[in-house]
């Protein structure tokens, strides 16, 4: 029955990821960046001042909905996860170290695609019945669209997210920690995943300031530590960064001579690899990080545009290109396991190891192992935490607060299942739904174009 169901997600993401993903994302993205005149260059600068500029760890508590440093970390908190470790680890196994190239690419055209998001959520969002801010693509979908079709496109984005985040999702990420925690401390991934719900039970039932209280205070400082890591390997292996990123330029146009095959069939693997684990570690595009920045208490909804591009800049040039270079530059150089062109199936690495090992050519195999086990179990379990509440939010959308109750109870077994289930069909599943939650966000943000321009800073009105 895995077997089967591996197959046919398999042929559903290869249609999705090849001909429908890589178009929409860097087609909505291209088209924001063209009308907001590169609002992620011209307005970068106004985006990291906004996050750095009164940056704190211990934002005071809002009455309803969040700071806008506490939504930016609620945001990257579901952008940085496994992602950016086994994600970018599967996609250079799989696409070769080029693919790293076009995750660059796609993420530099998300930037553009996350700003119309977060200003998107903030002007759509409402209070409900009970004064809680809400919002997220589901809201300006049916501003978007009035009617049954605006109600059907809704409900299906609200579904795919629920299904996507809430419920597999959180399994990719349980699979990953338990994984990696077994393979460096030995423990049980059973044992882990009790400890998992125990933990994200009490913060589920806090609520969104109990989330928003741990998400400010975990984000930075586990950015912090995985950055020191990987900069100390990039250090002692400093005579191979050049070489790294020639190889990231070189197999992006040439990726035959690396990951075999043809030109053609090459480079859609290396492209459709960086779209698809792109999309999966920064997000944008894909209509997730809306909701948390939807409850950020800010001036003007530009303001958190802004400060949403540097989200997509942290996660994706910071953090997933800081673990590319540390992987390339220990495992792709002449001295490495893969050596260019080594086989990756002599070699016996997989994408939930390869971080590990990569990290264990410095600080030694033990350490390395452990050292990843750790960061990976933090950006996880944040990115658990973020995700819980973009279903949550949408559950309520769909049948009612009294829902909530019941999807918290089912995306708790699905954190423990997920430290049972095959690493591969996990991978897979999550990998449709998130497919499928893209279809009708890109077409709400190409039909709000005007909503967006209405609100940009530069342009003429």
């Amino acid at each position: 029955m895995e077997a089967t169901l591996l197959k046919i997600a398999q042929t559903v993401n290869t249609y999705l990821s090849d001909y429908v993903l890589v178009f929409l994302l860097v087609g909505v993205g291209l088209w924001y960046t063209i009308r907001t005149r590169f609002v992620q260059i011209r307005c970068f600068g106004e985006g990291m001042h906004k996050v750095f500029g009164n940056l704190t760890l211990k934002g005071r508590k809002h009455e309803s909905g969040m700071s806008s440093f506490q939504a930016l970390a609620t945001a990257i908190a579901a952008q940085v996860g496994t992602g950016n470790i086994v994600g970018a680890s599967g996609a250079i196994l799989t696409g070769g170290p080029g693919a790293i190239f076009w995750m660059w690419v796609i993420a530099f055209f998300g930037m553009a695609t996350i700003y119309a998001e977060a200003t998107l959520a903030q002007q759509t969002r409402i209070k409900n019945a009970d004064g809680e801010i809400q919002g997220g693509p589901v809201y300006y979908i049916t501003t978007a669209f009035k009617g049954g079709f605006g109600k059907f496109l809704a409900s299906f984005f609200a579904i795919a997210i629920t299904l996507a985040l809430g419920f597999m999702g959180c399994m990719v990420q349980s699979n990953s920690i338990g994984s990696t925690m077994n393979t460096a401390f030995g423990i049980p991934s059973w044992v882990v995943g009790v400890i998992l719900v125990l933990i994200c039970g009490f913060i589920f039932l806090g609520g969104v300031q109990r989330l928003a209280s741990v998400t400010e205070k975990v984000v930075p400082i586990m950015a912090a530590l995985f950055l020191l890591g990987g900069l100390i390997v990039i250090v002692a292996r400093i005579q191979y960064v050049p070489a790294t990123f020639a190889m990231i330029f070189k197999y992006a146009f040439t990726p035959q001579a690396i990951i075999g095959g043809g030109v053609g069939a090459a480079l859609k693997t290396a492209i459709s690899q960086g779209a698809k684990r792109g999309l999966f570690s920064n997000e944008a595009g894909m209509g997730s990080t809306p909701h948390a920045h939807a409850l950020a208490n800010v001036a003007t909804p530009h303001d958190q545009g802004c400060v949403a591009m540097i989200g997509v800049f942290i996660d994706t040039f910071v953090v997933l290109t800081l673990n590319a270079l540390v992987i390339i530059c220990t495992l792709y150089t002449p001295d490495g396991p893969l050596a260019e062109c080594g086989a990756v199936a002599a070699s016996g690495l997989t994408k939930a190891s390869l971080a590990q090992t990569a990290f264990g050519v410095v600080f030694g195999e033990r350490t390395g192992a452990m050292f990843v086990a750790v960061a990976l179990f933090f950006f996880a379990f944040s990115t658990v935490l973020s995700w819980n509440l973009f279903g949550k939010i949408n559950t309520e959308w769909l049948f009612g607060k009294k829902a909530t109750k019941i999807y918290t109870a089912i995306s708790l077994v699905f954190i423990f299942l997920g430290t049972l289930t095959s690493n591969d069909l996990v991978w897979e599943l999550t990998d449709v739904f998130n497919n499928l939650m893209v279809l009708p966000n890109a077409i709400a943000l190409f039909a709000l174009t005007g909503m967006v321009l209405s609100t940009t800073k530069g342009l003429k009105k």
